[in-house]
This record gives C-alpha cells, structure tokens and sequence, in this order.
C-alpha cells in the first residue's frame, strides 16, 4: 500500500505479544491488529518502542512483521521500526522490512557511538537509497541520547530523504518550532510530524502536527481515534476532554511500582497486562531480561482499566 502524503491520523505502535516461553504469538498479534484497525486506526507501526524491537532477536523481527503484515492484509500501512545501533544492522533490517512488504520504515539516528548530524543525516540518505521505501524518522533522545535537529529534518524533508517524523522527544516547544518552520517552507503539505507523546496530542494537534503514535493506543485505539476526530473537527473541548480521561487511564505504565522492575518493563508490562484483561492478547510475558508485573500490580491495572471506562 502506498503511504498517504502527508501520513495522518493514528498510528497504533504495536506491541509484540509472547506466549510463556517467549515465542511471537502470532494468533494474539493477529488479534491485537483488529483490535486497533476495528476501532479506526490509520495505519499500524510494529517494531517500535512499545514492540520492544531491542529486546528481540532478528528472527523474532521477521516473524512479527510477517504475521502484521498478514493480518493487517494491504488494509492500511504498515510501519516497520528498523532501529539498531548502526547503519549497516538498520539497513540489513530495512532489507528484511522490504522483502516482508513493509509500506514504510521507522528508524532513529545511530546510537550507542556519538554522531554528528552530518552522520545523522548520511544515515538517514542510506537508508532511503537502500530500498527506496519511505523513512520516517524517530526523535526518541531519552534511548538514543541524540536529539534530531530541526536544521537536519528540515533538510532532508527538502530533500525528499524523510517522509515524516515520529516525535517522542517530549519537547513541545521544539515540535512547534519545527512545524512552524515546515509551514514557512510549504513542507508540512508532503512531510508528516506524529506525536508520540501520549499526554499532550490535543496541543500537539493544535499546533499542527498531523497525527499521533501512541503506546496507550493499543490498549484503547478508540480513544485517540475519537480524540484525532475531535480535534479535526475543531472540536476542541471535546479533544481535551478525550485526552483528559487519556491521561488518567495513562497511569497504567506506573502500576509496576517503583524499585520492582524497570520503566521500559512497568510501561510495555502495563500495557500489555492491560490487553490480556481485555482478552486481545493470551499472555503478557514481556521480552527478556525485563520484569513482569505482579499481581498486586495487575489489580491497579484492572482498576484504571475500570475508571477509563473499558471494563
């Protein structure tokens, strides 16, 4: 499928369930797919943050993105996140992406090693010349410890290297610059900007950006859905109010409790503890070596489930 110009609207990051012995549940994937397409999603991005691409092996990548992409079945675009380290690893998985039937690659600047932005930007032109599928960039610092510049994304947005941006940066001063700054050069008509931040897509609409990633979409797709619709419409009160029950059923990624397992784990493990309550997924082991939430944990989730109005 090809991917609209500029890609909007609500773009679930799809997490990657497991059965107990950590194998990709193909059957649960499946489902999680419906679960967002049913609600309206626009597209499905797998491989993301939230599908813990660095705690899977190569294999597993494959094997996720060929059970979406055939579950998704040429209805709305699919997304491949090909975030590694450096440009060669990005580019054996763009390879995979392409072959699998990816519409379009996900990927972050190089991390681990420093980079200049001249690197950023020669790593990003790699990618594009190498398959020739469209290239969203991620701006995720917290994971990458490089910040994507406005000078560099604008740039290769001129040049036609990047078709949007995945914004997780969670600076909304520097994302309204940069729209600004797209909308001076007549660049925000081809290049998408995407929030990824969960808490703040009313503003981030506001200000212009065309659609959202959001982790808490896998758990309630609807509710960006209608949020994305709202503010489409102008309905602005309507958007705030969305994104205000939003941000309370949120808190499900700190049910994990403080000093019990990491972040990264409390948030995937929420989430996807979350879509076993809601009977999408089968089991909500997360990838090694991350933590599972216990049960008292799962108790807050089922109750904040219950408060956002889903059970």
């Amino acid at each position: 499928m090809r991917l609209p110009v500029p890609l909007s609207g609500v773009v679930p990051p799809l997490c990657t369930p497991l059965t107990p012995t950590g194998a990709v549940d193909d059957r649960s994937l499946a489902a999680l797919v419906e679960h967002v397409l049913g609600a309206g999603a626009h597209a499905v991005f797998a491989l993301g943050t939230s599908g813990e691409a660095a705690h899977l092996s190569d294999a597993q990548r494959r094997a996720v993105l060929r059970a979406v992409v055939a579950a998704v079945g040429g209805r709305v675009p699919v997304l491949a996140g090909v975030i590694d380290m450096s440009t060669a690893r990005v580019l054996d998985h763009a390879r995979a992406a392409a072959d699998l039937g990816a519409d379009a690659l996900v990927a972050t600047a190089p991390f681990y090693a420093g980079t200049h932005p001249a690197e950023v930007a020669d790593h990003f032109r790699r990618i594009r010349a190498a398959v020739g599928l469209p290239v969203v960039a991620y701006d995720i610092p917290s994971h990458t410890h490089t910040k994507l510049d406005a000078p560099t994304l604008l740039a290769l947005a001129e040049d036609g290297t990047l078709a949007g941006l995945k914004d997780s940066s969670g600076d909304l001063g520097a994302l309204r610059r940069l729209l600004v700054a797209l909308r001076a050069r007549g660049l925000d008509r081809t290049f998408a900007v995407l929030t990824g931040s969960e808490l703040t897509v009313d503003a981030a609409l506001l200000a212009g950006a065309h659609g959202v990633v959001p982790g808490l979409g896998n758990v309630d797709p609807a509710g960006y859905v209608r949020l994305y619709g709202h503010a489409r419409a102008g309905r602005w009160e309507d958007a705030a109010g969305e994104q205000d029950r939003l941000a309370g059923l949120f808190a499900l990624v700190d049910a994990g409790g403080v000093g019990e397992i990491s972040g990264g784990a409390a948030a995937v493990g929420g989430f996807k503890a979350a879509l076993g309550l809601l009977g999408v997924i089968e089991c909500a082991a997360t990838a090694a070596p991350q933590g599972a939430l216990s049960a008292e944990s799962v108790a807050v989730v089922r109750r904040l489930l219950v408060e956002g109005g889903l059970l």
